[in-house]
C-alpha cells in the first residue's frame, strides 16, 4: 500500500488510541493479500490476512474509499452465498 496515504479511520465507535494501529494493520494485510489480483473468498481473505471476516469485509469497503486510495474492488457470486473478491489494478 502506498505509505504516503494518510490513514483516516471514523466512525461513532472508532477511538484512534484504541484502533488506529489495529485498524492500519488490518488494512495494510488485506491490501498485502489482494494486490495479487486474484479472484477470493472472504474467508480465505480472512485467513491469509489473519484477520476476522468481519473487519476484512470492512477493509475491502475501506480500499473502495478515496483517502484510502480509491480502489475498485471487484464482487462475483460463487456459490451457496460465496461471493470472490478482486482488487482491480489500477491504471493511472
Amino acid at each position: 500500500m502506498d505509505t504516503q496515504i494518510a490513514l483516516r479511520f471514523d466512525g461513532s465507535d472508532y477511538d484512534h488510541k484504541r484502533d488506529g494501529i489495529r485498524l492500519t494493520g488490518q488494512l495494510e494485510r488485506v491490501f498485502d493479500v489482494m494486490k495479487s489480483g486474484e479472484w477470493i473468498t472472504l474467508r480465505q481473505l480472512s485467513n491469509k490476512s489473519k484477520c476476522p471476516e468481519a473487519s476484512a469485509s470492512a477493509q475491502l469497503r475501506n480500499l473502495r474509499k478515496d483517502r484510502f486510495g480509491g480502489f475498485e474492488v471487484e464482487k462475483k457470486y460463487s456459490h451457496m452465498g460465496v461471493f470472490l473478491y478482486k482488487l482491480k489494478a489500477r491504471t493511472k
